[in-house]
């Protein structure tokens, strides 16, 4: 009958109220922590991966033992007070000029003139022969063109200012002079060398600082002409283009927006500094302030500008062309 079965209603087990429960403690919370992102496959080291990783490493490690050792084994050493001329014109013109020689370094099989000047001049001087190959060329000059011949000189001994401007007075003409104000490339150096060399020029004056020096590099770019054409090296441009007024030369500013021509350049047959700026840079402020005139060299306007090197070239040209035509 309705209401009085006896059959039980559910019964709530003992321990199953709703609502919250004891907690961990924490005691699985490293279990839940993230792992981090997941290592490269040549950091793993069960990694396939890992094993070429660890070979490539072994082999690299190797090479540069060679490396080392075969740099040591190297013949073509030259010491800190010395440079490496490398080239058969610089090495023939350099050995002409008279500079002096400590060893010639020579790769087998060459048969030349300018080769066998160096050697008869190395052999009369007591200067050491040493054969090497290629390979050891190679390496000392850094994968330079060597054509197998290069020899050890004393470091290249700069020049006086004030002997240059006393030597180009008693010269019996106007001097001529170029400054490179900032240029730090060597190649630039020596191909305005080179230029100065074929034009008559009577010295070339750079900077101590932010300025490039003669080098082995220089020495094979101005195929030898750094062996005739002296380079003095000064400490303040400013002050030196100053000396150069002191002593009656003009001096002469090379820039694009220049207030006259180098064609036809009234002060060619004076007395002259003819002064470069670092490509981009151009003259600096002071240099600029020391400069009796600015000239510029026309060009196309599709060219924005010349190489400091290329550009004292021609205004070397064309001095040259006024002076011959007086």
């Amino acid at each position: 009958m309705a209401g009085n079965s006896r059959r039980p209603g559910a019964v709530r087990k003992e321990g199953s109220k709703k609502g919250a429960h004891k907690g961990t403690g924490g005691h699985g919370r490293k279990a839940l922590a993230g792992k981090g992102p997941t290592p490269k496959a040549e950091d793993r080291k069960w990694h396939p991966a890992h094993k070429r990783k660890v070979a490539r490493e072994r082999v690299e490690t190797a090479r540069a033992q060679q490396s080392a050792a075969a740099a040591k084994r190297n013949p073509v050493k030259v010491g800190p007070d010395a440079e490496l001329i490398v080239g058969r014109n610089p090495v023939a013109e350099a050995v002409r000029a008279g500079v002096p020689i400590k060893r010639v370094f020579l790769a087998g099989g060459l048969s030349d003139d300018r080769v066998e000047l160096v050697v008869r001049t190395a052999t009369a001087l007591g200067a050491p022969i040493v054969e090497v190959s290629k390979t050891d060329l190679d390496r000392a000059t850094e994968g330079a063109v060597h054509q197998g011949v290069g020899v050890e000189v004393p470091a290249y001994e700069y020049a006086e200012l004030g002997d240059l401007l006393d030597k180009a007075a008693d010269a019996g003409r106007a001097p001529l002079f170029v400054a490179l104000d900032s240029v730090t490339d060597p190649h630039n150096l020596g191909a305005v060398l080179r230029s100065a060399g074929a034009f008559g020029a009577d010295g070339v004056i750079i900077g101590t600082r932010r300025a490039a020096g003669v080098n082995a590099t220089v020495w094979k770019v101005s195929a030898g002409a750094a062996a005739r054409v002296p380079v003095a090296q000064v400490p303040n441009m400013a002050r030196a283009l100053q000396d150069c007024k002191d002593a009656g030369c003009f001096v002469v500013g090379l820039d694009g927006g220049g207030d006259t021509s180098i064609r036809g350049l009234g002060l060619a047959t004076e007395p002259m500094v003819l002064v470069t700026g670092a490509e981009g840079a151009g003259l600096s402020r002071l240099v600029r302030e020391h400069c009796d005139q600015v000239a510029s060299i026309p060009i196309s306007d599709s060219v924005e500008s010349l190489n400091a090197a290329v550009a004292t070239g021609i205004a070397l040209y064309e001095v040259s062309q006024i002076r011959d035509e007086n």
